[in-house]
């Protein structure tokens, strides 16, 4: 099945569409469906944003998956909903923020949950804590030296 609208924001940016059986490289991804599915549910300039997010935070650009581009659109729903002048006012501060996270790095931590759990809602959850801590609500001692950090 093939979905135009997707194929083009993918090349907006940059981003090669590499057939199911092949490896993506850097800047290369096989989700096509993935982002076609986002782009059903929240519209064409979310999915933008999403990709856009990926491609332009360049400790991100080599892991654009399934999983990666499910959690990079709800991040964006979250910051949408509970920082809204930083993503209608300064989207650069989410991008910078967004280009701290190690994203392969976490992604390898949630090997170990395969099968367990949804590594999308898992991806989020770790995402979502560096966020909390360098914008959010300051909830108490978080019983660490991660306080200030991403």
């Amino acid at each position: 099945m093939k979905h135009p609208e997707a194929e083009a924001i993918l090349d907006e940016f940059g981003i090669g569409i590499v057939p199911a059986n092949v490896v993506p490289g850097p800047k290369q991804t096989r989700a096509v469906a993935t982002l076609g599915r986002i782009i059903k549910r929240h519209g064409a300039d979310h999915a933008r944003l999403v990709v856009m997010t990926l491609a332009e935070t360049g400790n991100n650009a080599a892991h654009v998956d399934e999983t990666v581009f499910w959690s990079c659109s709800d991040i964006i729903l979250a910051f949408r909903k509970n920082h809204a002048a930083i993503m209608d006012n300064d989207i650069s501060q989410f991008l910078e923020f967004f280009d701290s996270i190690p994203i392969g790095r976490l992604q390898l931590w949630l090997i170990g949950l395969d099968g367990i759990t949804n590594k999308r809602a898992a991806l989020v959850g770790l995402i979502w804590e560096r966020a909390c801590r360098v914008f959010g609500e300051r909830q108490g001692d978080l019983l660490d030296d991660r306080r200030m950090t991403a």
